[in-house]
């Protein structure tokens, strides 16, 4: 049996302030094709289908079609849960009735639960889909109140399957949590930490067969390879600009898996951070792609006069904008800086402030109409 693992598409994702949805669209359908020429048995979604409990309209038609077209139209099973970022509520609408077309999607937790059952030429594989839980939620469900942590809650629903399942067939555990030992980036909102570590043992989960994973956003394996996060379907941060994103491909034989493969994602546009000196930025060379979104960190000391607006002449998508030599200077460079302009008075900041947008000193003329104006703003905040 052939898995194709994904996880933490976030449709409907916000960065600095640029809808996401066109380039997710663009990354489903690279990942559609490589559902067509992978021939799957499984598709699974280890969480965070959206980005926030009640997505956007075009979130939510882009999620649609995409169901659609796997269960539909290429006729591979989906299997599905909820993430962190995701209203189980508004998932769980009609997931009785999808299950009938092939769409497995599991937003909440039952103590009866019931995995989902394939078969392949070597007999069945159980696919135990567990959503993002909190522990009170698990201590609700098997009516144990000592369930106070992440830790707690999935022994506990790792306990039920050992009691209810074989141990001679194969488990696939599709979960959404924060494994100790993982990596993490800036994009992952973190888990709830009400009573205590959000983080769970990865060794708990040594005996199933395959465990995917969603929550973190870089690919990778945790303890033993077959214990893995997909990682997220985009770049959603500057601090995931190195990553590699990817789909795993897992082939199941008889005694388990028997091979890993990560299928790399090519954005249209990537996430990328450049550095270098104004002028030199200009010429349009220190991206790959002048039309990847940007992080860029300016080394130059003076001041600059609209240097975002001309940046994005040259690359339309810089979205953040880092004056490194301001930043590297030292905590006590810094704290003397702010004791002496302490000492200045309005009119001498302001003065310097002139002196570096013009390269000119004031004229007097100037510095008696400003005077003036910092006179009357006084007088205005004494209340005469």
């Amino acid at each position: 049996m052939k898995l194709l693992h994904t996880a933490d598409w976030h449709l409907g994702k916000i960065v600095h302030n640029v809808h996401m949805t066109e380039d997710q669209k663009g990354m489903l359908e690279q990942f559609m094709q490589i559902v067509r020429r992978e021939e799957p048995d499984v598709v699974i979604i280890a969480g965070d289908l959206y980005d926030r409990s009640i997505p956007p309209k075009q979130a939510v038609e882009l999620l649609n079609d995409t169901f659609t077209e796997l269960v539909n139209d290429i006729q591979v099973p989906v299997l599905a849960i909820s993430g962190n970022h995701d209203s189980p509520d508004r998932l769980q609408f009609g997931t009785s009735l999808f299950r009938n077309q092939g769409l497995f999607l599991d937003t909440k937790l039952r103590k009866n639960r019931e995995a989902v059952t394939l078969y392949d030429d070597h007999g069945p594989v159980h696919f135990h889909l567990i959503p993002y839980v909190e522990p009170a939620e698990v201590a609700y469900a098997f009516e144990d109140d000592s369930i106070k942590t992440h830790q707690q809650a999935a022994e506990r629903i790792v306990e039920d399957i050992r009691e209810r399942y074989s141990s001679d067939e194969r488990h696939v555990w599709v979960g959404h949590a924060f494994l100790a030992g993982g990596m993490e980036s800036e994009s992952e909102e973190r888990l709830s930490m009400i009573g205590g570590s959000p983080y769970v043992d990865a060794r708990l989960y040594h005996d199933f067969t395959y465990v995917a994973l969603g929550h973190l956003h870089q690919p990778q394996r945790v303890t033993k390879d077959t214990i893995r996060y997909s990682g997220s379907l985009l770049k959603y941060s500057f601090s995931e600009a190195n990553h590699k994103k990817s789909v795993a491909a897992i082939q199941l034989d008889n005694s388990g898996v028997a091979s890993i493969e990560q299928i790399p994602l090519t954005p249209e546009r990537d996430f990328e951070v450049v550095e270098g000196y104004f002028e030199e930025l200009l010429g349009g060379e220190a991206a790959d792609n002048p039309s990847n979104y940007l992080h860029v960190r300016l080394l130059d000391d003076g001041q600059l006069l609209d240097p975002m607006g001309k940046l994005r002449k040259v690359y339309p998508n810089v979205l953040h904008l880092e004056r490194v030599q301001l930043h590297a200077k030292s905590n006590l460079e810094e704290l003397e800086q702010v004791k002496e302009r302490q000492k200045r008075s309005p009119e001498e900041l302001f003065q310097s402030f002139y002196e570096d947008m013009k390269g000119e000193e004031m004229p007097e003329n100037r510095k008696e109409i400003l005077e003036e104006a910092i006179q009357q703003l006084r007088e205005s905040e004494r209340g005469k």
